[in-house]
């Protein structure tokens, strides 16, 4: 799994549609190989990151668990602290 997509399901608050969008458009990129894509593939490209989005936001939706939401503020300081231990500072 590409390291920049970022888990978006079960947190409060729930994910927002940028989220989403960053997360398809890391997606995209990783199975196309393109970081911007030529003029000639620039339709296909976003129109895959659209509907990825699009079916990422149903799936969110529709996922169901009993676990309660996690914190962003407390993961985000979990994963800076796992990134200092692994690369220093």
């Amino acid at each position: 799994m590409c390291r920049n997509i970022k888990t978006l399901f079960n947190f409060e608050p729930p994910a927002t549609d940028e989220e989403i969008e960053a997360a398809s458009l890391q997606y995209v990129r990783k199975i196309s190989g393109f970081n911007k894509p030529s003029k000639t593939n620039e339709a296909a490209f976003y129109s895959a990151v659209e509907e990825i989005a699009r079916i990422s936001e149903r799936l969110l939706a529709s996922l169901e668990t009993t676990s309660s939401p996690k914190d962003r503020e407390e993961e985000a300081a979990k994963a800076r602290a796992r990134s200092a231990l692994r690369f220093g500072g």
